[in-house]
């Protein structure tokens, strides 16, 4: 039970240094800043950023559907 009140402690304040250091981020570097930070929150997220590119040619069905019109709801 202690341990996991040390944890918590432990967790508590990593999150307010976070908070701190996040609050000091340049305006210009926040785009960057919460790239990172949602790769690390989400991990579909990162490997979405990770995924290599798609570089099969695109094929005469696969065009088709991209220009097909979505139907509306």
């Amino acid at each position: 039970m202690i341990e996991d009140m040390e944890a918590l402690h432990t967790s508590e304040a990593g999150r307010r240094d976070l908070h701190a250091l996040v609050d000091h981020i340049p305006a210009g570097d926040l785009p960057a800043a919460r790239k990172i930070l949602r790769a690390l929150a989400d991990p579909v997220w990162q490997s979405t950023l990770t995924a290599p590119l798609d570089d099969e040619p695109e094929t005469e069905q696969e065009r088709a559907e991209v220009e097909r019109p979505c139907p509306r709801p």
